[in-house]
């Protein structure tokens, strides 16, 4: 069993990933919360926890160690139970629970009824009015609730796992999430890497989930060991990239020593820098044509006080073999010359995909366009099925957070 994080590139051979397996929580969508929830349509769940049982055994037949978060989260809970009380503080905190009775009341059901990994699916999952039993008492506001209303909102997005925290070389990245909904996914995450044995004392946090300024994890991409590629997209704004920046140059002990910053734009079929752009082979990549040009890149490094940041000149391609030091970069774009093609597999996540291994990749079998043109250049495709977990605008990358690569 490995210990702590070792991710140095987005190709090299997988040894180590988190996910999370989709859960109770996505029983709890409802169409008229949809957009609230971040979703476009409601997956059904036992045809998307099939679904991704396959995209874990095709990991796991390929020699990676899959962990989940909610394993994960459990261990640490039963190694040091006497976090449960501050862990579920937190969460009713953050779950937007003010009332002291309301937090009493709610502790003790999920005490009560709830123990070891379940307690933590529960968190997961949300809780109705129609659970907690004779509430009606409580308030006005219980009185005229329908039975079904969520007294906590569940965590629908947990299973793109890629979005709570980053690695980037021995560290992590806490991500601040940029949407209410999804602040409370990142709580899980805080506590496995700062109390599970296999973290807690190798890893360090370069950004925390309490800072101001939003990012994401799907905007952060390791180009190589000293060179992080950052969207500035709809979830992760500017400031955040500079106080990321900042924080990577003046720890000694990163590597990092640049950092390109990529400007997307801002909307739902864009909403990360790899829904538009990901590594594939040691010099290829897939990418939306929405990407290709006009293209803002900015360039930030060390300066003796602060950053320097300058506008990265050129094209996407020229961008890239400058800064991987590549004689030639390819660049596939996803649904090829297509144009409808293009538009539709970028909505289902065609340029989403998971390297395993240089040249080696997982990606969604529904975007057969793009899937296609992968092979005739001789990338290795493992596709898996992608009926409902493409519902919720996220591919095998989204899903998916190395913990350890080998070295390229």
């Amino acid at each position: 069993m490995t210990q702590g994080i070792h991710v140095t590139s987005e190709i090299g051979q997988l040894k180590k990933v988190l996910l999370h397996r989709p859960g109770r929580e996505l029983l709890n969508l409802v169409p008229d919360r949809l957009g609230e929830l971040l979703f476009d349509d409601i997956p059904y769940l036992e045809a998307a926890a099939r679904e991704h049982d396959a995209f874990a055994s095709i990991l796991k037949d390929n020699g990676v160690e899959v962990v989940y978060l909610e394993d994960l989260m459990n261990e640490v809970l039963t190694l040091r139970p006497r976090l449960v009380d501050t862990f579920l503080d937190q969460w009713l905190e953050e779950g937007d629970i003010r009332t002291e009775k309301w937090k009493k009341k709610l502790k003790k059901y999920l005490t009560d009824n709830f123990k070891g990994k379940d307690l933590v699916l529960k968190t997961m999952e949300g809780i109705t009015l129609k659970e907690m039993g004779e509430v009606r008492a409580y308030s006005l506001q219980d009185r005229i609730a329908p039975a079904d209303d969520l007294v906590i909102d569940p965590m629908p997005n947990l299973y793109f796992q890629r979005d709570p925290f980053s690695s980037v070389g021995n560290d992590a990245v806490i991500s601040s999430m940029h949407f209410p909904t999804r602040k409370r996914e990142t709580i899980y995450a805080d506590y496995i890497l700062r109390y599970h044995p296999d973290f807690a004392g190798f890893v360090k946090e370069q950004y925390s989930r309490s800072e101001h300024a939003a990012i994401e994890g799907g905007d952060i991409l390791n180009l190589n060991r000293s060179t992080l590629a950052i969207g500035i997209s709809q979830r992760t704004s500017p400031d955040a990239i500079e106080l990321l920046a900042t924080q990577l140059f003046t720890d000694e002990q990163s590597p990092v020593r640049t950092v390109l910053a990529f400007k997307i734009p801002s909307s739902r079929a864009f909403m990360h820098l790899d829904t538009v752009f990901t590594q594939i082979d040691k010099d290829t990549y897939v990418v939306h044509p929405g990407i290709l040009g006009p293209l803002t890149v900015f360039e930030i490094t060390p300066a003796k006080t602060g950053i320097r940041i300058r506008e990265a000149k050129g094209s996407l391609q020229q961008i890239l073999e400058e800064y991987t030091h590549s004689d030639h970069v390819e660049l596939i774009r996803c649904g090829g010359d297509d144009v409808i093609a293009s538009r539709r597999e970028q909505w289902n996540d065609g340029s989403n995909t998971l390297a395993i291994a240089p040249g080696k990749v997982i990606v969604y079998d529904r975007n057969n366009v793009t899937n296609a043109i992968l092979r005739e250049k001789g990338i290795e495709v493992l596709e898996m099925p992608s009926s409902e977990l493409s519902r919720g605008r996220g591919g095998p990358r989204c899903m998916s957070m190395p913990l350890v690569r080998e070295e390229i």
